[in-house]
């Protein structure tokens, strides 16, 4: 039986009435599944910051390892030099014994032509002695003569004594030189011997001995440096292999830096375009704050330029002046008095909004902090760079990959993964969403709130 048509379009109707509850569904399921999906994003931008830290720490120590390896190569190349040069050194030493060998050499032969002029002084000593007692002989017959003349010899008998007595003076200087030619020549005889003494005849003294003493201890210094500078060769080999091993690392783990930072962007990216798309994730509440912040601090730095506390030049300063003896090293700028007065009140309130915040703090476009949150604006301890990283990072500049990307960005908010430096080796890994702050039109700097995963 067929339905009215009033029926059918009743039916029709009841039919249809259920769509619009059917058609939320799809809404609140692509809502569970971009937190799913945002959810997964963030574990991966967690794993990828891992990765890339455990990166930049493996780099860092094959820096180090390629620095140690440069200043090894340095050392080892000078331990060759030197060693050459000890060699050069004993090889001259050599030469110079064997010249001394040669001078001691030509000593004995003037040794033994000494001792040769000795022995015919000798001789002509012995041949005056012969020469004083026969002349005192003649004198004494001479004086006996002329003692039988009597008074007509007493003249020569006076020049007969005289002779005598003087014949008697050259007899005694002759042995006197004898003796002193004998002892001279046994001196110098035993010199001879010592300098023609070789240690093949079993003796341990004497200067050809000696001279082959030094002569064996410089060659075997000779050697000894000959076998370190092969040593040397080997290590420098050695230490220029680790050297190309270790930059060949470098270069892969920059490759693998490069290839995390493309999978942290992606991860980043994704958890920007599931926020920007109005559905409500975990970091919703953290990027509204964010903004909120940035509008706050805006307004107070036009405040401070309105009041004239500031002008636009001092508000834009970049001059940064170290801090004499700080380490790090904390810069000063015209703004600080501002910033310190002003961005508290806003940055220690965002601490409480929401759970997890490890800090919320303003920056300008060189990512210089001039007011950080009051637990980190400690007063730097002398020579303590562990402590003074952790717990006094107001007045510093974070330039790097997190800290830039933060202050520069000019979209309405950015998230990033990353890992935090605490100082002594310890790291904390953080979520960071950034909101910029704009002044007068300009671009002055953005809010970094950081949060906890």
């Amino acid at each position: 039986m067929l339905l009215p048509f009033r029926s059918k379009k009743s039916a029709l109707v009841e039919l249809i009435e259920p769509l619009p509850a059917l058609a939320t569904e799809p809404d609140s399921v692509s809502q569970e599944l971009a937190r799913q999906l945002q959810s997964d994003t963030a574990g991966l931008g967690l794993e990828a910051a891992q990765l890339r830290g455990t990166l930049e720490d493996t780099l860092a120590v094959a820096d180090r390892q390629s620095l140690a390896l440069q200043g090894l190569l340095g050392q080892l190349q000078q331990i060759g030099t030197s060693q050459q040069t000890i060699h050069h050194h004993t090889r001259d030493s050599l030469g110079a014994v064997s010249h001394a060998r040669e001078a001691v050499q030509h000593v004995g032969q003037e040794v033994s032509a000494l001792m040769s002029a000795l022995h015919a002084v000798a001789d002509a000593a012995q041949q005056i002695t012969r020469i004083a007692l026969q002349t005192r002989l003649v004198a004494f017959n001479a004086s006996v003569e002329a003692k039988r003349a009597g008074e007509a010899g007493r003249g020569f008998s006076v020049v007969a004594d005289a002779v005598k007595s003087l014949s008697t003076e050259v007899e005694t200087s002759s042995k006197t030189i004898t003796a002193t030619v004998a002892q001279l020549d046994a001196r110098i005889q035993s010199l001879a011997n010592d300098i023609s003494r070789t240690p093949e005849q079993g003796h341990h003294s004497g200067f050809q001995a000696a001279l082959r003493q030094v002569e064996d201890g410089v060659a075997r210094i000779n050697q000894s440096a000959e076998h370190s500078m092969s040593l040397s060769t080997g290590l420098q080999d050695q230490a220029g292999g680790m050297a190309r091993e270790v930059h060949g690392t470098q270069v892969v783990l920059k490759q693998a830096m490069g290839r995390s930072e493309a999978v942290l962007g992606v991860s980043e990216k994704l958890m920007d375009v599931i926020a920007s798309c109005g559905v409500k994730t975990f970091d919703t509440p953290y990027i509204e704050l964010a903004q909120q912040v940035a509008g706050h601090l805006a307004d107070m730095l036009e405040q401070a330029l309105q009041t004239r506390r500031l002008t636009l030049h001092e508000l834009f300063d970049e001059a940064y002046k170290a801090i004499p003896g700080s380490e790090p090293v904390q810069y000063l700028t015209r703004f600080n008095e501002v910033t310190d007065a002003s961005f508290p009140a806003v940055q220690e309130s965002a601490l409480q909004t929401l759970p997890g915040i490890v800090f919320c703090i303003g920056v300008d476009r060189q990512g210089y902090i001039p007011t950080h949150n009051r637990k980190y604006c400690n007063p730097q301890r002398a020579g303590d760079v562990t402590w003074n990283t952790a717990n006094s990072r107001w007045r510093r500049i974070f330039n790097d990959r997190t800290g830039l990307a933060s202050a520069r960005n000019e979209r309405a908010f950015l998230i990033q993964t990353y890992r935090r430096d605490m100082g002594g080796g310890q790291f904390v890994m953080l979520k960071e969403v950034s909101a910029p702050i704009m002044v007068r039109g300009r671009h002055w700097g953005g809010v970094r709130l950081a949060y906890k995963f």
